[in-house]
């Protein structure tokens, strides 16, 4: 009897671990994945991270989420930094790389959309607060990526600059899909609410777009 109570006990033991180990997969393999099981906080999962939503177009309202520069810009929690049906105006040319945009009479006071690469992210972040921008939400359209599926962490490049505006990075399928669904309705930008506050809502009830991996 006590060899059988021993035996069970380690197999109980045993299964625990497992489940715990794949929790913490779960939750580090699919940074956009908020449905996790019942009882977690939405505050323990998201950490640092913010939130916008998008009111218009409707095929694009749902709830986004952003991961805020690690340590350059300001925080989006800025009374100057909140906006109310605000536009999210994608940048052209998307890249930032210039102070000199097409549009940039729709940046000025706005929140720019900005593909990754071809220069550093705060140099994105500052150009686009030399034309006037809010802030700069960064993502990557390049579905052919690595880290198309990823959030990066986005960092200061060590020179003597610094910009005084929040920027954030988006997942990049969020950002592709909100670029073509405005370019497909000629729509130069979509209305959003920045920051929402969702610490009292649970996981499961955050209205995340469709295409992204529960």
């Amino acid at each position: 009897m006590f060899v059988s109570v021993k035996i069970s006990a380690k197999i109980v033991a045993s299964i625990a671990v497992v489940l715990l180990l794949c929790t913490i997969a779960v939750v580090n393999s699919g940074a956009s994945n908020l449905h996790m099981y019942d009882g977690v906080r939405t505050q323990d999962i998201i950490a640092g991270d913010v939130f916008f939503e998008i009111v218009d177009p409707p095929e694009l309202e749902y709830t986004y989420r952003i991961r805020p520069a690690k340590d350059f810009g300001t925080s989006f929690e800025a009374a100057s930094s909140k906006v109310t049906e605000g536009k999210l105006v994608p940048a052209i040319p998307s890249d930032a790389c210039e102070p000199h945009f097409i549009n940039e009479k729709d940046l000025r006071g706005n929140i720019a959309l900005v593909e990754r690469g071809e220069c550093s992210f705060l140099t994105k972040a500052i150009n686009i607060e030399k034309v006037g921008g809010r802030s700069v939400i960064i993502t990557e359209i390049d579905s052919s990526s690595d880290d198309y599926d990823y959030y990066i962490e986005m960092i200061h490049d060590k020179t003597d600059r610094e910009t005084h505006i929040p920027a954030a990075f988006l997942l990049g399928k969020n950002g592709l899909i909100i670029r073509k669904t405005l370019a497909k309705l000629h729509l130069r930008y979509a209305l959003i609410n920045l920051p929402v506050n969702l610490t009292f809502v649970a996981p499961h009830q955050i209205n995340q777009p469709p295409w992204l991996q529960w």
